[in-house]
């Protein structure tokens, strides 16, 4: 049964309220490491509210988080926190984000926290490898099961 217009957004809320639960969850009550980071929050919009985007498919949530940190952690690790390295960052992880095709508006934040919050190579496996995994399952359960949506929209993660 496909989920009434008007009841969609809050179906898509409840959703995003899960996935970000079940992460913080893991984080807070678990010693699993760190799962959650804020842009999460952006990415779980863009999955339940406007999963067709090209920005909200797998490919682009896994690695534009991916590749973001690991710009604000060569950022960190080689310039330090600056006004010049915060602004460096961002626009190195969008250029990069751009010319491979993994545009995931969401994670342009990550060099920022990466900077501000003086991370290591270690924040790559927790949260953001773990965490965009978490989010990728979760999404394409509850929109393919529940909200009865195609997505991926491609049928294929990977492209």
């Amino acid at each position: 049964m496909k989920i009434p217009k008007k009841i969609e957004p809050i179906i898509s809320g409840i959703s995003a309220s899960v996935v970000i639960s079940v992460l913080a969850f893991l984080t807070l009550r678990t010693s699993a490491g760190v799962w959650l980071m804020f842009s999460f929050g952006a990415t779980v919009f863009l999955v339940f509210a406007l999963h067709n985007l090209e920005t909200a498919q797998p490919k682009n949530i896994f690695f534009g988080h991916l590749i973001s940190v690991l710009v604000g952690i060569i950022f960190n690790e080689t310039i330090g926190f600056s006004f010049y390295s915060l602004g460096l960052a961002v626009g190195v992880a969008v250029t990069l984000m751009v010319y491979l095709k993994v545009m995931h508006p969401p994670a342009a934040s990550n060099p920022l926290v990466v900077l501000f919050t003086d991370v290591s190579f270690e924040f790559i496996l927790f949260p953001v490898i773990l965490g965009t995994i978490a989010i990728i399952i979760m999404s394409v359960f509850i929109n393919k099961i529940i909200l009865k949506r195609k997505y991926p929209i491609r049928g294929n993660w990977l492209y």
